[in-house]
């Protein structure tokens, strides 16, 4: 009896001090757009936590900031505060906009995290397809982040997963070149349209376009299915102006998966891409790491 009254006590222990508080909603601009919200979920305790600002996919035109699937748990249980943002959408605005609107979310989230707990010098920040190329650009194209008045040095990492526009122009060649390959139409609204329709807006959208020695760009982890020929072109090309520009780099490349489940699997025990995101974030956590 005792013996099970005091696994009982351990459990509900656990659960507590595993706990994490939603703070929903929040606007990141004043006056906001319905869609100039975010959320922010804090672990049960502790002060000056690393953060994680994440980024929903779509395409652009659709998702969510609650489509973040087991990451709020996986994050706060590891002592990040998590926070997760909206942005408006194409084509009520266009991309340009729509880019300073998720560096308006990090720019909120530097001037206001340590409210939450959050130290607003170990920043991450991290993206699934549409929001992969918009994590990766707000992270070297720092016009964005001066605009929002977000140092480089506040970034300690950033994690793209499996998008596909890193390299714009060289995307929409592909894709249009294997469509005309095999007979079959244009699509009427793809990257080349998403993107401007004008080739100088798709080198300028474009990640590689920015990457420069002496930035101050952060490393990068570059997640990614191997299986899919473009995100796989894509992640290396990005991984190699990288690294030319002495950032530290890495594109992994998951197995056995596809473009939903990666992002939805990550926070698993046992999943390749936890393992190797766990890695990247115990290495550019540590406040020890402060001024490199």
């Amino acid at each position: 009896m005792i013996r099970t009254m005091f696994v009982l006590a351990l459990l509900i222990f656990s659960s507590v001090s595993t706990a994490q508080t939603l703070h929903e909603n929040i606007p990141y601009v004043e006056p906001n757009h319905v869609r100039q919200i975010l959320d922010v979920y804090t672990p049960a305790s502790g002060e000056k936590n690393p953060v994680v600002f994440w980024i929903h996919g779509g395409g652009w035109q659709v998702g969510d900031k609650k489509d973040v699937a087991l990451k709020p748990k996986w994050f706060t249980e590891r002592g990040f505060v998590f926070v997760s943002t909206n942005y408006r959408l194409l084509p009520e605005v266009a991309m340009r906009e729509l880019i300073g609107d998720v560096a308006s979310g990090l720019g909120w989230t530097y001037k206001n995290i340590e409210k939450f707990g959050g130290d607003r010098d170990r920043i991450f920040v991290m993206g699934h397809s549409a929001g992969a190329q918009l994590a990766a650009i707000v992270c070297a194209d720092h016009r964005y982040l001066e605009k929002v008045g977000v140092p480089s040095s506040a970034l300690r990492g950033c994690v793209p997963v499996d998008g596909d526009t890193y390299d714009i122009p060289a995307m929409i060649m592909t894709a249009e070149m294997r469509q005309t390959l095999h007979g079959l139409p244009l699509p009427e609204n793809g990257h080349r349209v998403k993107f401007g329709n004008d080739p100088k807006l798709h080198i300028d959208f474009s990640t590689v376009t920015h990457v420069a020695k002496g930035k101050g760009i952060p490393p990068y982890l570059i997640l990614y299915v191997s299986g899919h020929p473009d995100v796989t072109a894509q992640a290396k090309r990005l991984e190699l102006s990288l690294t030319k520009a002495d950032v530290p780099a890495i594109a992994f490349g998951a197995g056995n998966t596809n473009h939903s489940k990666l992002n939805d699997d990550l926070g698993l025990e046992n999943d390749p891409a936890t393992a190797k995101l766990s890695e990247f974030l115990d290495r550019y956590s540590s406040k020890k790491e402060e001024g490199k």
